[in-house]
């Protein structure tokens, strides 16, 4: 069973996963983005860690849903709409249960994940972090390390793909050769729950 504290250290994990590789991901996103995404991620993790301080969660659904909420509010671009809503869809998947089963999250996960691609409009072999989420949450029902591994596979696939939605479809051919961005923090936040995982296993 995962009680909030789990969820806290995973959102924590993730938080300074994004501090060590924000350069690397606004590297990322100088040729096809607005060089923003290793940055706006940083303050968005940062506000979602302020704001537990003055407002502890006291649950997994209510932990994801303040995450969500937060970094909607604090994130520029499509990313804190497109994080806050798998966080926030997932949260509420999750209700009030003071802890949750591995099968439950990976169905709010699951959930968090359709809700992005609707609100994307985006599908999986558009370049876009769905590249990584939807082939994570596939591989969650192995275990969170195959999540996490095909999270980091799906973003590598990226690379050679034209990107068709978001800013790096205005750049058509010349968005060939790049890895997505938002892939490649999908990554990140996978495999930061696979490794909180097993640190709490």
């Amino acid at each position: 069973m995962r009680d909030v504290g789990f969820f806290r250290s995973w959102l924590r994990a993730m938080a300074a996963s994004v501090d060590r590789e924000a350069a690397w991901l606004t590297e990322l996103d100088s040729p096809i983005g607005d060089a923003d995404h290793g940055s706006n991620l940083q303050r968005g993790f940062a506000a979602v860690l302020a704001a537990w301080e003055e407002d502890p969660p006291t649950a997994p659904g209510d932990a994801l849903r303040s995450a969500g909420r937060t970094l909607i509010s604090t994130v520029g671009g499509a990313s804190g709409p497109l994080y806050g809503t798998l966080l926030r869809r997932a949260g509420k998947e999750l209700g009030e249960a003071t802890e949750v089963t591995d099968s439950q999250l990976r169905e709010a996960l699951f959930a968090g994940v359709t809700a992005v691609a609707q609100l994307g409009g985006a599908a999986p072999g558009e370049k876009t972090m769905l590249d990584a989420l939807v082939p994570a949450v596939a591989a969650l029902s192995t275990s969170y390390q195959a999540a996490a591994r095909a999270a980091e596979e799906g973003a590598l696939a990226t690379v050679p793909m034209l990107a068709r939605k978001g800013r790096a479809s205005y750049l058509g051919e010349r968005s060939i050769g790049h890895q997505d961005p938002g892939a490649t923090s999908s990554a990140l936040l996978f495999r930061t729950l696979a490794d909180t995982a097993a640190g709490a296993s």
